[in-house]
């Protein structure tokens, strides 16, 4: 086999199932994503922020926590995933020797570029193409392994992410029972030490961001940073980035692989090209969200009994499920996806989003600047001008557009013009583009 073999999927090889899957996918991922864009810091995750309590939008906040939130990303993790093992195999088949492995890095270097390229061009500070390109190559030493053996990595992932944040909420709730012991202290008789003026403070400064007055602060100044200047601006949102990809680099990495190693066992089973039998989607559908849905909503009661207050919240010793209740959420999701697709009365449906998963690069992108360009001040200037029920007719608009734009696009081109662009530099040569 020659190294001149090597080129992108051709559309004969091309998986119908998983062009529609990303379709559903990307979609999915801007009703996820669009509190970040049209909302400030901490209103997009906090209904308590504007008082929303009781109305449209805090039930449209409350039931697309519950039964959407990360399922999305989760399911746009698991297609990268599967990803990797019908890259790499495809490449193995037609080079030799390092060749599949060396294309392969080179596809996740420029996918970090582009990761880049989103969070401090396009300025979207929830990007998540940098964590795929950096922990893609970590999940690619995997790709040998058996479905059995991935699916124990997966498992090992969720168990390490849930550690992770019991460790973190541990560490809140000492440093909070630190500090109001040491609060408690006659001052005039005990002088403090510096540590304990240390750990008196940090409690001091958590209680205070809890309190609604700074979080309305905090708004404030995010409205007229991103309402403000394109130097402010980007001064602000750039800064958003870098905290941003550094933190879920940094705390995000098992939450990613969780789902890198089920996209990979259910490629390497079936299961995720729709091979497996219907009893297998059911068992994930109804096990997924029996138990996702009633972990959810166990896990957003403290939120709303303390009315979103982290420090009432904190300062009580609890067991931290997030990743859990997401993990079946969003296997429950997939089941219940692959459900509608075995039935086959759905053809239209993954018909209709295939092309968009097919251009899901540049779809994704395409949601950072459009969005982005409505709602920011360098644009048209509508953040925080929407109620939260408000901004999901804009997710409406927005698939509407790339629906209709995917499928014309497709109908004169090979490829979506980033996907061009990405094969181009993997493969380092100019591919075709024109049908």
């Amino acid at each position: 086999m020659s190294i001149a073999q090597a080129a992108p999927v051709s559309q004969e090889e091309r998986i119908v199932l998983l062009d529609s899957l990303r379709g559903i996918a990307i979609l999915g991922i801007l009703l996820m994503n669009i509190p970040g864009f049209a909302l400030p810091d901490p209103v997009h995750h906090d209904p308590s922020v504007l008082n929303e309590w009781g109305t449209g939008n805090y039930k449209a906040w409350y039931y697309i926590d519950w039964i959407l939130e990360g399922s999305q990303r989760a399911l746009f993790s698991m297609l990268f995933g599967a990803g990797i093992i019908l890259f790499v195999s495809r490449q193995e088949r037609k080079t030799e020797g390092l060749w599949p492995a060396d294309y392969f890095f080179r596809r996740q270097l420029w996918l970090l570029v582009f990761g880049l390229f989103n969070a401090f061009v396009l300025l979207w500070f929830w990007d998540i193409l940098f964590q795929y390109a950096c922990f893609g190559m970590l999940a690619f030493t995997f790709r040998r392994l058996a479905p059995k053996g991935l699916f124990i990595a997966a498992f090992i992932s969720l168990v390490l992410m849930t550690v992770r944040e019991n460790v973190d909420a541990y560490r809140d709730y000492k440093m909070i029972a630190k500090g109001e012991a040491i609060a408690k202290i006659d001052t005039t008789v005990t002088k403090l030490t510096d540590k304990q003026k240390e750990e008196l403070g940090a409690m001091t400064e958590m209680k205070e961001k809890s309190t609604l007055k700074e979080k309305k602060k905090k708004m404030e100044k995010g409205l007229a940073l991103v309402r403000g200047n394109y130097s402010e601006f980007y001064r602000y949102q750039s800064n958003r980035s870098f905290e941003g990809e550094i933190f879920f680099t940094y705390f995000g990495i098992w939450d990613i692989l969780v789902f890198l190693f089920l996209g990979m066992a259910f490629y390497k089973s079936g299961i995720i090209t729709g091979q497996a039998p219907v009893r297998t989607y059911l068992i994930l559908c109804i096990t997924g969200l029996g138990l996702g849905l009633l972990l959810s909503y166990f896990r957003l009661q403290p939120l709303i009994v303390h009315k979103f207050n982290g420090f009432e919240i904190m300062k009580r010793p609890h067991f931290e499920f997030y990743e859990i209740s997401r993990t079946f959420r969003s296997i429950g999701i997939f089941g219940l996806i692959m459900l509608l697709y075995k039935s086959g009365w759905f053809k239209w449906f993954f018909a209709l989003l295939r092309p968009v998963g097919q251009m899901a690069f540049t779809n994704y992108l395409m949601q950072s600047f459009l969005v982005g360009l409505f709602f920011y001040g360098v644009g048209f200037g509508m953040y925080g001008k929407l109620s939260r029920f408000e901004m999901y007719y804009v997710v409406a608009g927005t698939w509407l557009l790339q629906i209709i734009w995917s499928h014309l696009w497709l109908r004169f081109f090979r490829f979506g013009p980033l996907e061009w662009c990405w094969r181009s530099l993997t493969y380092w040569k100019r591919q075709p583009f024109v049908k």
